[in-house]
């Protein structure tokens, strides 16, 4: 699939372009990450001076948010060009780390979203050599309740029977805890979402993450150094329209 391809297929489907996600929501949330209310901070800690101003200016250069700064209701963007971009480096960075034999930890917070992504993206790499992180039984995060389980090679947490969209970071902490307590090695590379990348950013692991335009955390995570690539698109569409976004990751990647 190539570039031209893919847009019109990310903007069919308002993954990016104008999307779901209104302008009040998106600017609301960047208040709440900077007061750092548990589900908007996704476990990234902030080591530069940040204020609403320079985290707007980042989310309209980064996520392509519409950039006049009276415009405070109605349909928002997310750029396309910068998702295919940013795409193109996610793919390229799973590709060495999988001709290298690597370990990938994959895992999601938007299960009803993005999880597929994750799914089709982690079995191509270990198709070509890459070693996934993997455990058969359920962790458990203390400060939650419920487990992290994985569901074919990609973790999620699940409580209550079910597997919630979560911002929280504790079940990441809680997995990669886990792994130290076994003695296991750390990955070589996180794949992930939500609170599932901000902490492992935060424990100074090599991360990609996808973040919504209304989930600033990832994209300061990102400028701060800490996220080697944020993709910037709508994390919960329907998900068979990701199958264009899922064929240019493998191709880019080289698994086709």
């Amino acid at each position: 699939m190539d570039r031209t391809s893919l847009a019109a297929a990310l903007e069919a489907g308002r993954i990016t372009g104008e999307v779901a996600t209104p302008r009040e929501n998106n600017l609301s949330h960047i208040h709440r990450f900077l007061a750092q209310e548990r589900q908007f901070d996704f476990g990234v800690e902030l080591t530069q001076d940040w204020d609403y101003d320079s985290v707007f200016a980042l989310m309209v250069d980064r996520c392509g948010l519409r950039p006049e700064t009276d415009f405070v209701e109605g349909v928002d963007t997310i750029s396309t060009e910068r998702c295919i971009d940013a795409l193109e480096a996610l793919a390229t960075a799973i590709g060495d780390v999988t001709r290298a034999g690597g370990e990938i930890l994959f895992a999601t917070g938007h299960p009803a979203g993005l999880l597929p992504v994750h799914m089709a993206i982690a079995a191509a790499a270990e198709s070509h050599g890459a070693q996934i992180t993997h455990q058969a039984n359920a962790v458990p995060v203390p400060d939650l309740g419920g487990d992290c389980r994985q569901i074919n090679r990609v973790w999620t947490w699940h409580q209550h029977g079910g597997t919630p969209h979560t911002h929280l970071a504790e079940p990441m902490h809680a997995l990669l805890d886990d792994i130290d307590r076994r003695g296991g090695a750390t990955p070589d590379l996180i794949v992930a979402d939500h609170g599932w990348a901000g902490a492992a950013s935060s424990r100074g692991l090599r991360t990609l993450g996808y973040a919504d335009c209304n989930d600033p955390a990832l994209f300061v995570a990102e400028a701060q150094g800490a996220i080697e690539v944020t993709v910037p698109l709508d994390d919960d569409v329907v998900p068979y329209l990701y199958g264009p976004l899922i064929d240019f990751v493998l191709e880019a990647a080289g698994f086709n």
